[in-house]
Formats: structure tokens, sequence, C-alpha cells
């Protein structure tokens, strides 16, 4: 037992911190609301689910909201309270962020007395908080290979000096295991592009979606010592405010929330033995392992070109032909839009589809995202003026038809009234505009009329026995 935990966290199995405050909002217990203090050691032994009593690390949704509570080593849990979720926590409660994989070994100093104010509530939750923690089960090495990977002496020690990239250490061996063939860009393609896949899904959402690459992804053993580390080649947080990894140097399980998904890529290595048997006794819950559509002579036999989507469901991975955390985008879609040298008109109407099925779920859209707002502030504008121009350019050109139009009828209209008048013929004052079938008949059709006419009346009976025999044709 670490000198400094308290008898409480005797209770619950917990060597080094106080993590048992239910991270959910107003509530301790699974759907029992909760929001006063717990009376005693016991009454919170009863609280806290049995499963938990005697593992080393204790789920994401119990949080000790008190250093102080740790430091006083008390025997009771009259100073924990139920912490809402999402809640920022004060420098207090966590250690200041420092170099890469650094140990948590420092004691923090005493938390404020007040909490903070408590944030909106989110309408959704991660898929990483949504299936109940269990107890990591510690595989042996004899259970595990990692093909396609070279094994490295390395203590813990040289592991924080280390800046490369690893697939897997181990503690108790004081093993790295690494990529055996040099990084290429077809093993570096699929995670890059599924980083700029899920950021068009989160502009279409209206909220932002994190992918964290390559992080650390830590196992603490019952000591609070990391006991094996692991890192993907992609992780992606739907909301990425509930992660809690600000300022944090790896993601620790049992204590930041899972990644909704995590990225594999199989190009020269096959996790199947390996990590994804890590991935699954860790409680993962949704991994994806692709495999490119180049291949390479390094690439291990049995391993076919696609994208298998591994959803954990009572503690183990079944493969599934469409993802949980993006619903509806399915396997042979993804594999497709992370192997494409440029985005397809499919790809784009899936993403946008995906981003409007997970933004209506928020009541959120493409206009809460500042960018995307932006530009389709743009498009209106420059749409609008587009109108403009047009109508504008329209416009004229057919009121220069009308005006041509018009102009033609009233010399016209001019030249027959004045015919009549140079033969003694009275015509109206409207006359000739008050004929009828005047605008449809030829020039000709009504100097003829003019000329040949002896009244008014006589050139409206010409005009319109010539419309009629002109009609009868």
């Amino acid at each position: 037992m670490h000198p400094r935990a308290s008898p409480l966290s005797r209770l619950s199995g917990c060597p080094y911190r106080l993590r048992f405050c239910r991270n959910l909002r107003g509530s301790t217990r699974y759907g029992e609301p909760w929001n006063e203090a717990l009376p005693s050691a016991d009454a919170f032994k009863r609280a806290v689910p049995r499963r938990f009593h005697a593992v080393g690390s204790v789920p994401p949704r119990w949080r000790c909201h008190s250093a102080a509570a740790y430091n006083a080593g008390m025997d009771d849990a009259q100073t924990l309270t139920a912490i809402p979720s999402g809640l920022a926590r004060s420098p207090a409660d966590e250690p200041p962020a420092a170099s890469l994989r650094r140990s948590e070994e420092d004691e923090p100093p005493e938390a404020p007395a007040a909490l903070p104010p408590e944030p909106p509530a989110s309408p959704l939750p991660s898929a990483a908080e949504s299936p109940a923690f269990s107890p990591p089960v510690e595989l042996p090495l004899s259970e595990l290979a990692f093909t396609g990977c070279k094994a490295v002496p390395m203590t813990y020690a040289q592991l924080r000096r280390f800046d490369g990239r690893l697939e897997v250490w181990d503690a108790e061996s004081e093993t790295a295991w690494m990529v055996r063939e040099p990084t290429s860009p077809t093993h570096e393609t699929p995670s890059h592009g599924l980083a700029g896949l899920v950021e068009r899904i989160a502009a279409v959402r209206g909220s932002s979606i994190k992918c964290y690459g390559s992080m650390d992804l830590l196992m603490r053993d019952a000591r609070g010592e990391p006991r094996r580390i692991m890192q993907a080649d992609q992780t992606v947080y739907l909301y990425p405010r509930r992660a809690e990894l600000l300022g944090a140097s790896a993601m620790v399980v049992g204590r930041h929330n899972y990644p909704d998904v995590v990225l594999e890529v199989d190009h020269t290595t096959d996790v199947r033995r390996g990590k994804l048997k890590l991935y699954e006794s860790w409680g993962f819950p949704e991994v994806w392992v692709e495999v490119p559509e180049h291949r390479v002579a390094s690439r291990p036999r049995g391993l076919v070109p696609g994208l298998t989507i591994h959803l954990l469901e009572g503690g183990v991975y079944r493969a599934s032909p469409e993802s949980l955390a993006f619903p509806g985008w399915r396997a042979e879609a993804i594999h497709e839009a992370m192997n494409e040298a440029e985005r397809s008109v499919r790809t784009n109407e899936v993403l946008e589809g995906l981003g409007r099925v997970l933004g209506s779920r928020e009541g959120t859209g493409p206009d809460d995202d500042a960018l995307m707002r932006s530009l389709r502030g743009q498009s209106r504008a420059e749409g609008l003026a587009e109108g403009e121009h047009k109508g504008r350019a329209e416009g004229e050109k057919k009121g220069r038809a009308t005006g041509l139009a018009e102009g033609r009828r009233k010399g016209r209209a001019g030249m027959v009234r004045q015919m009549l008048l140079s033969r003694d013929i009275e015509v109206s004052e409207g006359f000739p505009s008050n004929v009828p079938g005047f605008g449809e008949s030829p020039e000709a059709v009504l100097v003829d009329a003019a000329l040949a006419c002896d009244s008014e009346r006589d050139f409206h009976a010409r005009i319109r026995d010539r419309i009629v025999r002109t009609r009868g044709r």
C-alpha cells in the first residue's frame, strides 16, 4: 500500500489516489439521485459497485474532488461530494503537465474549498462513457504476439527519454516493441486521412471532434506505476471536452475517458494477436483495423485490404459492418474514403450525412461552426450579388427588346395615320392603335390597306379580312 494512501482508499483497493465520486451529473449511484456527502466509509462502500472494491484502477466515472480529502487520510467520506460531469478541475486537483510520459507521483496541493459552477449539460454521452468499466485483465506476454515488430530492451527511464514511435512497452520485461519496417506514406495516409474526414463531419455537425494521433495509452499497476503503454495510429474523441486530456501526458486507463474510436493500420504488422487483445482487455469500446490497398512484400500473410470495425460487447470484440460512434458509417465506405487520393463526391455526401445525423442529436448544424458559418454567409452574399447582376442584365435585355418593339409599333402607327390624313380621310384620336391585329400585321399589308381604303372603317375591314385569310391558310 502506498504510504500516502488513506484508509478510505484501502476500501476500494485504490492504493494511490481517491477517485470515487461518480462523474455523472447529480448522481453517485446508477440512476439514483444523490447530491449529499456520503455519511460514512461503510455507506460509501455500499455506493460503489462491488466489482470496484478490489481493483487497482477505478473507472473514469469516479473522481475525488478534493485532494485535501486524500492528504488528510480520513476514515470516512464526509468530504466527498458528487461532481457533475465535465466540471473543470482546478490546478490543485491535477498535477501540472510535464514532459512526455511524466509519472504522477507528486502529491497534489490542496484543492479550493468551493466547486466551480456547473456548465450546461451536453445532450449526448461520449461513446467512451457508455459501456460499464471493467477492470482490465492482465494478459501475460506468452499470450501476445506483435507480428511485424522488433523487441528492443528499454527501461522506464529510457522510455521517458525516448522520442520515437513504438507499438507496445511492457514494464515487467522492460521491453518495447517497434515496427520493423520504416514508416512509409502508405502507413501514414489512413490515419492522417481519418483526421481530415472527421474534421469534415465536425464542421457539418457544428461542434468539434478531436484526433490526438498516436498518443500514449497507459495502464498502471496496483501500485500506480506504469505497467504497459501502447501507441495507436489515431485516436478520435467525438466530445473532446469530456476527454479531460488537457495538460495530460498520456491517456490513462481507468482515469481518462476512452477514445470513441482507435485506429490501427496494419501495413506491415498484424495487431490481431497482440495489440487488439490488449485493447479488448483494457476495455476500449471501438477499434478500427485498416489494411491499406497498396501491398508490400513484408505484409504478413492472410491480411486482406479493407477495414474491420471491432465493437466491445460483454468484454469481447465482435466484428461489425458499421461504426457505433459514427452511426451508419460502414466499414467499406470508411476504407474507401481513407484510401482515396482525392475525396470523391460520394464520400463528401456520406460525411455530410453523418454530420447532419450527429448534429440533429445535439441541435447543432453548420452555422454553429465558425468557418462553415463564414463560408455559408460568403456564399449567400455571392449568390445574391450574382443573382442581382444576372437579373439586371436580363432586365436590360428584355427592356431593350420591348423598347425596340414599342418603337417600331409607334413608327408604323404614325406612318399609317399620316397616309390616311394625306388622302383627306378623317381618323379618330386612337387610330390606328385601336385597330385589331394592327401590331401583328406586316408593314406591307398596312401600306396596301392605307392606300386602298376610303375610310377608317374600311381600313379596319381590310386589315381584318387579311388576318382571316392568313389564318385560313
